[in-house]
């Protein structure tokens, strides 16, 4: 019998006329004001008229079935795996993955977010979304839920080989003075008072990112992005403050990476390089950033190691 893996991530709109629906999709059915569509939409038109996340986690799970069944077969293992792919706000919604598991005849597996730290906001919501996927089906998989993965050596690993490799944009004379900025999503900062672990989370993950690049406190800062435009308290400090304020302390030449992002969508092709860039420009940084994990060799192998590992951590109680 096969074991499924249930792989879930936001969602991002296919085309450009998909946006409104996305949005009334991601509002709860509330309808969104005709500036915040434009405003979206000009967004996304900017990155190429549609995200990419579907395709990049698609490729992902791909890349992550034959890694797992490779390595499970190596190691004498049967029954095999098989990934599916479900979307928190778009197609195909993490109910149609669920019904397609059932519809295959798996009775049991694990399902686990494409964003390694848990809040209450993001993999909460997803939690959610399956436990009402499960709900709708008469005789729903058995599927266990991870809840983060923010601290394992794998990730770690895999995001600073790609700090490594993005600090080779910068000349060779210039390497040795360069800031290290780490970024993730902001979220309300009320969370952190209900105690939501997303915060100490991202710290850990920065801290050891930082030990494993050898990097001393001075060399490197960390700062929230993307803040939603709900009123209230976000999480900071904001990257459009500290970039100027990186500026304002004689820093010339900055690397951010997204620790909190584990593909490329609006966030990282917008946000980042498009409007924080921008901001660099204005401020006289020269900013590069690191690339995305997407499915990258070593960062999809350990992630399979990860799994295997849980999943016999799931048979040997079950």
């Amino acid at each position: 019998m096969k074991t499924a893996i249930l792989m879930m991530a936001y969602g991002g709109p296919d085309t450009l006329d998909d946006i409104e629906p996305y949005l009334l999709d991601i509002r709860g059915g509330r309808p969104t004001s005709a500036e915040l569509v434009a405003e979206i939409r000009e967004r996304y038109a900017k990155i190429g008229g549609r995200s990419p996340l579907l395709e990049i986690t698609r490729a992902q799970a791909s890349a992550l079935e034959t890694a797992l069944n490779r390595q499970a077969a190596a190691s004498g293992g049967s029954g095999g795996f098989r990934v599916y792919v479900g979307m928190r706000h778009w197609k195909p919604y993490i109910r149609e993955a669920v019904a397609q598991i059932a519809a295959d005849g798996i009775t049991s597996g694990l399902a686990f977010c494409m964003a390694p730290h848990a809040s209450k906001m993001s993999t909460g919501a997803y939690r959610q979304k399956l436990r009402a996927a499960l709900d709708m089906l008469q005789q729903p998989p058995a599927l266990d839920f991870i809840e983060s993965w923010y601290e394992q050596p794998f990730l770690i690993k895999a995001l600073a080989r790609n700090v490594q490799a993005a600090l080779l944009r910068f000349e060779p004379q210039d390497r040795p003075t360069v800031h290290y900025l780490f970024t993730a999503h902001s979220l309300p900062a009320s969370l952190v008072a209900q105690g939501d672990p997303y915060a100490d989370q991202l710290a850990d993950t920065t801290r050891l990112l930082v030990a494993q690049l050898g990097l001393r406190p001075e060399q490197w800062s960390f700062a929230y992005q993307s803040a939603g435009a709900a009123p209230g308290q976000w999480l900071g400090p904001a990257i459009e403050e500290t970039l100027p304020a990186l500026a304002a302390q004689g820093m010339r030449n900055v690397l951010v990476t997204p620790v909190g992002f584990t593909a490329d969508h609006v966030e990282i092709l917008f946000d980042l390089d498009i409007e924080a860039q921008a901001v660099a420009l204005e401020v006289g940084l020269h900013l590069e950033r690191s690339p995305s994990l997407n499915a990258s060799p070593d960062f999809i192998q350990g992630l399979a190691q990860f799994i295997l590992e849980k999943t016999a951590v799931r048979n040997e109680q079950s």
